[in-house]
């Protein structure tokens, strides 16, 4: 042995984006690699950066294999590094070169601590062995995987268990859900975190329950997005509906939550639902009913939900409403898509009028800052702060409801100054 480590600097290009963008099956192939050179895996962490790129390192007895990948350029920076003349880093490097799907490499060898640079110092290590015995926990290995949704500046990381319990990619969407250590199993859509079995209800009651009792005497409402199902689920708490059509654009997403999150997808049995698997902005331009409520339950403007944010679909939303009708709309937040925010708030203006626009805020722990609105548009004049104190807390208490009350409807319309400046 001439130095105390071999180390590897690798690059691989033309490798499948998919793969590279897969945090799980990543982390899954890095451990692998380490197992295959007969390694000894200690631990292994890994991040998602939502929407793209996968960051992790495996620690081993014998040093470490690091990665960052850049999906869109199909390229993978990995470190392979291995202490000692037992381990052959080479084994794992050809084996990432074909699970990768890599069509280009480069490759760069080093040995670390060179031992004719060296001399080696005179430690007791008895006396060391013995220090830190009762510190040491053999045979453990900890699996530290992380779901990351973040921009430029800031970041939103979740810890879970390595455990994908769905994963499909659709026409429009890949869906997957994952097994959480906080939040018990996680709903995503192409990688951004759509709700979680521990803070759904933060949204789900929000974006139902201050606009029904807004209205007080909806019957028959439509649901655009909303594929989870924890919108009608709350929706239907209320005697007054007659009936909710609900239109989702990918039936994937249904199957999913209805397969693995059936206490949020509970009510798609319902008499009372018509559920269409179909696109909403089709089915609202072609649409000759009307609704006292429309929810537009979408995710954020990319991919299948761009549309959603348009003038032209509000406008037909607004025309779909009975005379004193609501329109709800999820509002984004000023702290993460800042511009979106503004423009939504815009567009409700421009179609319902300046004095016909509100927005209501809300907490929810997973989604990127932990501060979320609802941006409501009015078909009549409506005070959003005017409701029955007795109707809406009775029926919090009958209903169990885990998050909304009167004094959150009321306080949930208050609006910071520096949004009031935003907004004007």
């Amino acid at each position: 042995m001439s130095a105390l480590g071999n180390h590897i600097l690798v690059e691989f290009t033309g490798c499948s984006p998919e793969t590279l963008n897969d945090v799980s099956l990543i982390e899954g192939l890095m451990n692998k690699a380490a197992e295959k050179a007969d390694a000894t895996i200690i631990n292994s962490t890994f991040h998602h950066f939502s929407p793209i790129g996968v960051s992790g390192v495996v620690v081993i007895q014998e040093s470490h294999l690091a990665i960052h990948s850049w999906p869109e350029y199909g390229y993978a920076a990995v470190d392979l590094f291995t202490c000692g003349d037992e381990i052959n880093p080479w084994i794992s490097f050809d084996f990432l070169k074909e699970e990768f799907g890599a069509e280009n490499y480069s490759a760069l060898e080093m040995n670390r601590g060179s031992l004719s640079l060296l001399s080696r110092l005179d430690v007791n290590l008895e006396s060391l062995r013995s220090s830190i015995k009762n510190k040491t926990v053999e045979n453990r290995f900890e699996r530290n995987l992380w779901f990351t949704d973040k921009d430029d500046d800031q970041a939103l990381s979740i810890r879970y268990n390595g455990n994908v319990l769905y994963r499909e990619k659709s026409d429009y969407q890949t869906v997957s859900i994952i097994d959480t250590y906080k939040y018990g199993k996680m709903l995503t859509l192409d990688k951004m975190v759509m709700t979680t079995e521990k803070d759904e209800f933060h949204y789900h009651e929000m974006i139902s329950h201050p606009a029904l009792f807004l209205h007080g005497k909806a019957k028959n409402v439509l649901v655009i997005g909303g594929g989870d199902g924890g919108t009608v689920r709350e929706i239907l708490r209320h005697d007054s509906i007659e009936q909710v059509t609900m239109v989702e654009i990918d039936g994937l997403v249904i199957d999913a939550c209805k397969k693995h999150l059936p206490s949020i997808a509970s009510a798609f049995d319902h008499p009372k639902l018509n559920l269409i698997v179909g696109d909403g902005l089709d089915f609202v331009a072609k649409s000759k009913d009307k609704y006292d409520i429309i929810f537009c339950d979408n995710s954020d403007p990319v991919g299948p939900s761009e549309g959603l944010f348009s003038q032209e679909f509000y406008s037909q939303c607004h025309d779909l409403l009975t005379e004193d009708g609501i329109f709800v709309v999820q509002g984004e937040t000023p702290n993460f898509n800042q511009s979106t925010f503004i423009d939504i708030n815009k567009t409700i203006k421009t179609v319902f009028g300046n004095d016909r626009a509100a927005i209501s805020f809300f907490p929810v722990p997973t989604y990127p800052t932990g501060y979320w609105s609802f941006q409501y548009g009015f078909k009549s004049e409506r005070n959003p702060k005017i409701i029955s104190e007795s109707d809406v807390n009775g029926f919090s208490i009958d209903q169990d409801l885990q998050y909304y009350n009167h004094d959150i409807h009321i306080g949930s319309f208050a609006l910071p100054n520096y949004i009031r400046k935003l907004i004007s």
